[in-house]
């Protein structure tokens, strides 16, 4: 589709709504108005009377597990099930299998999702305790970051060398992504657990083990380590009440060199989830008491935490159902992701606008993605129709990630997402999603 009028829709961009048209040539938005009049046999024309439409959402931290780990998961099918969700852009993590900690294997990547990707993509570069030359040939304008592991990880990519995590801080101006959980807290909480319950340890025991005090002492160093180097932070999936004292809204997004983000398990679900739930809910950082979520509620809203993604990371449901120190962490979540939030729109607890800036527009601007996250002349139309009032529910039957489980199922959502543009081509309408891939590579303005 080379050119494309969406029309009459109440358009959720940079703090308003406003109705209008969005008029779109060759992927790139050319006009926003109203009352858009286009006329030829090669204008698709979309009527949105009644529909919301938004920036495509960039989610800024996946697992899509290719290569090596294809049976959970791979790029084409999770994108897919990214772009059903209105994700139109992701930013995947390096520890696949192999690990991205080279920059060949860094490209491998890129080649892979340039042939099955149906969302724009990136992906972050993995660092070690020994790959500091790698991280300095990484082009920061073609690559989304670094991600570094200062928690339980795969191989060799728990980053434990004081002196090592010191130089990279020092040496890169990538902005660096960190896990941070303090691995020798939670080392010594597991084995009191397994002491006292063997293998199969309760699961309501996995905030405790994987504790308040675990999350703190590591995001504490690896902010005083940032400010001592001057490096540019980014702190992942925070989850504790804690931890929010540690940050600051009194300086705009785009001065700040410390950011935080919360992923959308710790803001939906609680300690009193894991009886119904049970490892279908276990995530790394673990999700933990109703007064952390409150706390992570309380942060988003005034803007000490910048950013929701995700931390989509399938296993299949045979891994996930395994006695508690042999079932993985982690959950798909790209599908329903902005279905949730926008259930917490109907409930009152979070702005169509808010939800816009925090999934939209700031991962844009935290990391520097050029002419994406807003609806914008000159911009890339990654676009989100959404009816607010026309519910579904999530069942085996429509659930599009390769592992065919969510947490969310049995979930009625009030809002569906009806059509994603990505760079202006339709990518899904309806529950369907077309087979054709425009996915393109991000790029960044450093």
């Amino acid at each position: 589709m080379e050119k494309v009028l969406i029309k009459d829709a109440h358009i959720v961009n940079e703090g308003t709504i406003v109705r209008g048209d969005v008029y779109i040539e060759h992927g790139i938005i050319l006009e926003i108005s109203q009352n858009l009049s286009v006329k030829g046999p090669d204008v698709h024309v979309f009527d949105a009377e009644g529909k919301h439409l938004l920036p495509g959402v960039i989610d800024d931290q996946v697992h899509f597990r290719e290569p090596g780990l294809t049976h959970k998961a791979t790029i084409g099918s999770e994108s897919r099930a990214a772009v059903a969700g209105g994700i139109t852009s992701f930013i995947e993590m390096p520890n696949t299998v192999p690990q991205a900690t080279t920059i060949e294997k860094l490209e491998d990547k890129f080649s892979r999702a340039a042939e099955t990707s149906h969302a724009n993509y990136s992906f972050m570069f993995g660092g070690t305790n020994d790959n500091l030359s790698e991280i300095k040939k990484v082009d920061k304008t073609k690559v989304a970051g670094l991600k570094l592991f200062l928690g339980s990880s795969t191989g060799n990519m728990l980053v434990d060398d004081e002196e090592v995590l010191r130089e990279i801080f020092k040496s890169t101006d990538l902005v660096i992504s960190v896990h941070c959980e303090d691995e020798e807290t939670i080392k010594n909480n597991l084995e009191i657990y397994k002491e006292r319950y063997g293998d199969d340890i309760p699961i309501n025991m996995h905030p405790i083990i994987r504790s308040e005090e675990a999350c703190y002492l590591s995001s504490s160093k690896a902010i005083a380590l940032a400010k001592e180097t001057g490096a540019r932070l980014h702190v992942f999936h925070l989850s504790t009440a804690k931890e929010m004292e540690l940050f600051d809204n009194k300086i705009p997004l785009k001065d700040k060199k410390i950011t935080a983000e919360v992923c959308i398990h710790h803001l939906w679900f609680s300690d009193e989830d894991y009886e119904d739930k049970q490892t279908l809910i276990k995530w790394n950082p673990a999700v933990k008491k109703k007064t952390d979520r409150a706390a992570l509620w309380e942060a988003l809203l005034d803007d000490r935490l910048d950013v929701i993604a995700t931390d989509h990371a399938p296993h299949t449901l045979e891994e996930k159902q395994n006695v508690y120190t042999k079932a993985p962490s982690g959950g798909p979540l790209v599908q329903h992701a902005l279905p949730a939030m926008l259930e917490k729109y109907h409930e009152g607890k979070i702005s169509l606008e808010k939800i816009v800036e925090k999934m939209c527009h700031n991962p844009a601007i935290l990391f520097d993605v050029e002419k994406r996250g807003y609806i914008k002349p000159g911009y890339y139309a990654d676009l989100v129709l959404v009816d607010l009032n026309n519910p579904w529910t999530v069942t085996t039957d429509n659930i599009l990630y390769k592992c065919k489980w969510s947490p969310f199922e049995g979930n009625t959502f009030k809002s569906r997402i009806s059509h994603t543009f990505v760079n202006g081509q339709l990518a899904y309408k309806n529950f369907k999603v077309y087979d054709e891939k425009h996915g393109k590579r991000l790029t960044f303005n450093r």
